[in-house]
């Protein structure tokens, strides 16, 4: 096992897990955000809002999942090493 592929292996995959979440992270709180002005605005479609709102937060933490999905392929299932 050569500690220089393992150790750039250990890297990256910190790297992709935390790139991963940036994204995600502003957009779930850009949409609740926007999802609370539009329930404040039309209090009468709360419904519909957060029905779209939780299927749109579902759809951005599985980008993070996937995220942590190459993580762990990196450190674990690393074919370098």
């Amino acid at each position: 096992m050569n500690p220089l592929i393992f150790g750039a292996s250990a890297i990256v995959a910190g790297l992709a897990i935390g790139l991963a979440s940036i994204g995600p992270g502003f957009g779930q709180g850009t949409a609740t955000s926007q999802a609370a002005e539009g329930i404040v605005r039309q209090l009468e479609a709360r419904g519909k809002i957060r029905g779209t709102l939780l299927f749109s937060l579902a759809f951005m933490e599985a980008l993070t999942i996937y995220g942590l999905v190459v993580a762990l392929a990196l450190l674990f299932a690393n074919l370098f090493i």
